[in-house]
């Protein structure tokens, strides 16, 4: 399943990093492709391991708001 999240705060190269490591490191994770300019970040998962909240609080404890 693929799941887009759009992410505020997100600025620069840290930012990326920051949320893509935080995706990956979830079980049933395959894919994680951040675009920067438009907020939006694209999760390829596994939704019987991950579902899309637990995909939201991994972004939102790295600090950024997910609407």
């Amino acid at each position: 399943m693929k799941t887009t999240l759009n992410v505020q705060g997100m600025t620069c190269g840290h930012c990326e990093a920051a949320v893509k490591g935080a995706l990956e490191e979830l079980n049933g994770v395959s894919s994680v492709e951040v675009h920067l300019t438009s907020g939006k970040v694209d999760v390829t998962h596994d939704e019987s391991k991950v579902k899309e909240e637990a995909l939201r609080e991994a972004v939102e404890d790295q600090g950024y708001d997910v609407e």
